[in-house]
């Protein structure tokens, strides 16, 4: 299937979709956004590592920032980094490595981001792509991921189901998780109130009255 431009969906929609579609459809289809703490450190962690566009170390060559496009899948973006190993026979695997500035998430939407990126990589280079690395902040660590046929099938099912998603143009209700405290949009998004059915107007009363 050939997608024209204004159907490709950015890669990293996809690890927004998984860790909450009310966010993903915030962002995306009622294009709101608000910075904090995390995402102005995480922002500053993806620049550094876009600082330089390339370099070798170890026999290792770097790229950073690449650009990554998918037109079988209809996907676009960029990898933080990009690691091309050489093998035995002479040709370079790469390794891409996404940068988050938290810890790991208790589901895949990281690893599934990550895993759409192997995706486009092998789209462009003709090429297998078994593995790659999330480098995660926090605790920094560096976790490796290989790229299983069970990863890539919930790759390709996010991305299906992301597209759908973002067709319906519905933004759903919220449910507040203990993941809501990290996130940017908390105040845009108000899970405590909304997600019981609230008013805002019957926030402000029930606050003040507890004053």
């Amino acid at each position: 299937m050939s997608y024209s431009d204004d159907d490709f969906l950015p890669i990293s929609a996809l690890q927004h979709f998984i860790f909450c579609p009310r966010q993903c459809a915030l962002i995306y289809l009622e294009r709101v956004w608000e910075e904090n703490l995390l995402t102005v450190e995480g922002g500053i962690m993806h620049d550094k590592a876009h600082e330089e566009r390339r370099e070798t170390r170890d026999g290792v060559r770097i790229e950073r920032g690449m650009f990554l496009r998918s037109d079988t899948l209809g996907l676009i973006g960029r990898a933080d980094v990009v690691e091309f190993h050489r093998e035995a026979k002479g040709r370079q695997l790469p390794f891409p490595v996404e940068y988050k500035h938290g810890r790991p998430k208790e589901n895949n939407c990281d690893k599934i981001q990550l895993c759409a990126q192997a995706l486009c990589l092998e789209e462009m280079l003709g090429i297998v792509v078994p593995a790659g690395a999330i480098f995660y902040g926090k605790t920094r660590h560096r976790l490796d991921v290989e790229f299983t046929e069970g990863l890539r099938e919930e790759t390709l099912r996010a991305i299906r189901d992301l597209r759908e998603f973002l067709s319906a143009g519905a933004t759903p209700l919220p449910h507040y998780a203990k993941r809501c405290q990290s996130c940017s949009l908390i105040t845009l998004c108000m899970p405590k109130v909304i997600g019981r059915g609230e008013t805002v107007a019957q926030y402000i009363q029930k606050a003040v009255s507890e004053e």
